[in-house]
């Protein structure tokens, strides 16, 4: 056996299709643009047609094979119909990546419905959904990959957790619920725990330079994370590779969360 034949049977997504949420820029993009460069088929579900189909137009140039569809994922009809549109696209989906996400963090006593009601809907309730429609099929076939994105706020509450904290440690929860319903029949559900990520989603922290100093000395690995680096990461719970690995929250963080 080659060692590319080694590594194609324990990584190649070949074949597989996925949906990512959040995929046209930041963490998601990253790793949509990884599941496609692995093999996969994939379709970008996030709110701006712009970001979008450039996105896609990155991908299609490299040879992926990759569509779009914009969505606001603050709603369940919403939700609803970009599953049935992303559907249209490539067919029922092998991989679920759940990377969209909303981060209002008001200090906790301006912290309203308002604010409540969206951060769940779009960091937890949209993730649920989207389990709910695919999951089962996944099962039903014997194989497949849910990735959700959480957060430290999920383990730990510093910075105005509010709301956002609550609906990162509500999404690992539900990974776990998820994988205890469908790992049985071949169905894995895991999630990745950034540090702090230069990404668009956390512009009101990288805008500041002494507090990006400041949290990249709180990591081992000496640097605040890049998207990039959850494209391993991806690619690997994505696979055949990780098909023993279910329930999981693994920390894509530098050590930040045990340093």
């Amino acid at each position: 056996m080659t060692s590319h034949t080694y590594l194609s049977e324990l990584f190649s997504l070949d074949g597989r299709v996925a949906v990512v949420t959040g995929g046209s820029s930041g963490i998601g993009g990253a790793i949509a643009g990884a599941l496609a460069r692995a093999g996969a088929s994939v379709v970008i579900v996030a709110r701006k047609e712009r970001e979008l189909a450039a996105a896609v137009d990155e991908l299609a140039a490299d040879g992926c094979r990759a569509a779009w569809v914009s969505a606001d994922l603050s709603t369940r009809e919403a939700v609803r119909a970009a599953a049935e549109q992303a559907v249209e696209v490539f067919g029922e989906p092998d991989i679920l990546v759940n990377s969209a996400g909303i981060n209002l963090r008001p200090p906790m006593e301006e912290l309203d419905e308002e604010v409540w009601d969206v951060t769940m809907a779009v960091n937890l309730e949209a993730p649920y959904l989207l389990g709910q429609r695919f999951g089962p099929g996944m099962a039903q076939r014997g194989f497949g990959r849910i990735i959700h994105i959480s957060s430290q706020q999920a383990h730990r509450a510093f910075v105005r957790s509010g709301a956002y904290g609550v609906s990162k440690g509500a999404l690992e929860s539900l990974a776990r619920s998820q994988a205890e319903a469908w790992s049985p029949h071949g169905v894995t559900s895991n999630t990745l725990v950034p540090g702090f990520v230069l990404t668009p989603l956390n512009a009101r922290l990288s805008s500041d330079p002494e507090t990006v100093a400041a949290l990249a000395a709180r990591t081992m690995a000496g640097r605040n994370g890049l998207a990039e680096d959850f494209a391993g990461a991806a690619v690997f719970l994505a696979g055949p590779a990780s098909g023993y690995i279910t329930g999981q929250s693994i920390f894509v963080d530098g050590g930040l969360s045990v340093h």
